[in-house]
């Protein structure tokens, strides 16, 4: 497995980068066993594991009256520690009071309440259809828990990220290891501090560090992992899962692309772009990467921009108390950089001291420079001119599938073209981010953006083994014979009507 310190982070920064050095005096022969018995003996995590799996396997996560009081603490804990994570999001990332409650607080009680509203439903045995070989059985889906769960969260959304999937993991039934980002450190120490006196201790708990006390959680064998962050190390959490067969779901990200078409109200389109590209200083993974238009509707665009922008944030974004940071000195660094590719049209004033770099806008970028290559994950809008709406859909889809995809256009045929004609995993027409509200939709990636999905009952059903159940009667034997050998061409005939699934809604008339 590689080593977490190994993988260069991308945009979203993951929760650790490296292993130690390995000992290099064994032979070939012995040295993976040498490693696995070594890493059992000292891996600082194993005995809260052990306990963890022991109370799972002692049913004590099953019940749904269990299930139900761990989702109340937990909306509990965000009321009661609402603005001590306020204080913590503001610390971290500059965050307002504003934002931190729609997209962190208000967003994950949301989730709880629908849960809590619908878990009775969602954990109810699903009877399915039967043929008429088990006319007499009963057929179902048993919604089982996975077992002990790992959640890593990112940085950038410490309290969504982190805590939305715990409330599916919880409402599952599972046991869950919960680890926050290390560079989100005033949120990690809150949910450190706080949440676990909220919650059983037997069922869950809190890993703090970075990349050296990752890589050794990542060690153990988990039944399921559940990891935001970049593709580098996104790969490695992904090696890891691998040498235990361990299933995951990857919540990576990508460069979202954002149609803008000639058919348009602009101010419009450029009060929600703007809206959702600053948003959180441009630390959002389904945040617009970058627009692409023709260069007559780039024109149209930039004034709307530049109002949107004074508007929202007034003639020095410095002093808005709305604008966000960057997390840290290396995220700064960063994004800086890709200020120097194209023209700087908007913005473009930094501050590397406050982390602070101004809501900018990039023209004439070419799609060979960095700001086209990396995902940007930061407060600069790059906009890429092509000729019509059909080379823009043929720029989309030569490009690896991003996390999420917009389409600006009064045309609906314009927006549903889009939405038809690329892949991403998740698309919104005429606005920003909103898709993300609905706890009725789900949020993934596909492909190099991410796979899995989560939100509402996805996040449930992510952390739920649907169990294929059938139950017989131990009577009616001779029905059993026709599949006991020795076998028949009558028999055969019989079982095959017995158990043959027939299209429906056609003729057979011949």
């Amino acid at each position: 497995m590689g080593s977490l310190e190994e993988a260069e982070p991308a945009a979203t920064e993951g929760p650790g980068r490296e292993r130690a050095g390995r000992p290099l005096t064994l032979t070939p022969v012995n040295v993976e066993g040498w490693r696995y018995c070594t890493s059992k003996l000292m891996n600082p995590y194993s005995g809260r594991l052990k306990s963890l799996r022991a109370a799972w396997l002692s049913g004590k996560t099953r019940p749904i009256e269990y299930r139900k009081k761990q989702l109340e603490a937990l909306g509990r804990f965000l009321d009661e520690k609402k603005s001590d994570l306020f204080h913590a999001l503001h610390e971290d990332l500059r965050k307002s009071a504003f934002e931190s409650e729609i997209s962190e607080v208000a967003f994950t009680k949301n989730e709880v309440m629908e849960t809590l509203n619908n878990l009775d439903s969602w954990m109810k045995d699903e009877y399915m259809s039967k043929n008429l070989a088990t006319k007499f059985d009963s057929a179902f889906i048993r919604k089982d828990p996975i077992g002990v769960v790992l959640i890593i969260s990112a940085y950038n959304y410490p309290i969504n990220i982190a805590l939305v999937p715990l409330v599916g993991a919880i409402a599952a039934g599972n046991c869950v290891v919960l680890k926050p980002s290390e560079l989100s450190s005033s949120t990690e120490r809150v949910l450190t501090e706080t949440l676990p006196s909220y919650l059983d201790p037997e069922t869950f708990t809190v890993v703090t560090g970075g990349p050296e006390e990752t890589t050794k959680l990542l060690e153990n064998k988990f039944d399921y992992i559940f990891f935001t962050g970049s593709r580098n190390v996104g790969k490695i959490v992904m090696t890891a899962a691998a040498q235990h067969l361990t299933p995951l779901t990857l919540e990576l990200g990508g460069k979202n692309p954002c149609y803008v078409d000639e058919s348009c109200n602009f101010q419009n389109a450029a009060n929600r772009i703007v809206w959702g590209k600053f948003f959180n200083a441009g630390q959002t993974c389904i945040a617009p990467d970058y627009v692409i238009c023709s260069i007559t509707t780039r024109e149209k665009l930039m004034p709307c921009l530049q109002k949107a922008i004074h508007e929202f944030y007034g003639s020095n974004p410095r002093e808005s108390p709305d604008f966000g940071r960057l997390v840290n000195n290396r995220s700064f660094q960063r994004v800086r950089a890709l200020l120097k590719s194209g023209q700087v049209a908007i913005g473009g004033e930094t501050d590397e001291s406050d982390c602070y770099i101004a809501p900018t806008v990039l023209v004439d970028v070419k799609e060979s420079e960095p700001v086209m290559q990396e995902e940007v994950f930061g407060p600069i809008l790059p906009i890429f001119t092509v000729a019509d709406l059909d080379e823009a859909i043929q720029f989309i889809k030569r490009r690896d599938p991003p996390l999420a995809a917009y389409a600006f256009s009064s045309n609906s045929k314009v927006v549903n073209q889009v939405l038809d004609f690329t892949s991403s995993g998740g698309f919104c027409g005429n606005d920003i981010l909103m898709h993300m509200t609905l706890v009725s939709l789900p949020f993934g990636g596909v492909g190099y953006s991410g796979f899995g999905k989560y939100h509402g009952k996805f996040t449930f059903d992510t952390f739920t083994h649907y169990r294929a159940s059938l139950l017989r009667g131990m009577g009616m034997e001779s029905l059993n014979t026709l599949r006991y050998p020795p076998y028949a061409n009558r028999n055969l005939g019989l079982l095959l009507s017995a158990t043959s699934v027939r299209r429906t809604g056609m003729c057979t008339l011949q």
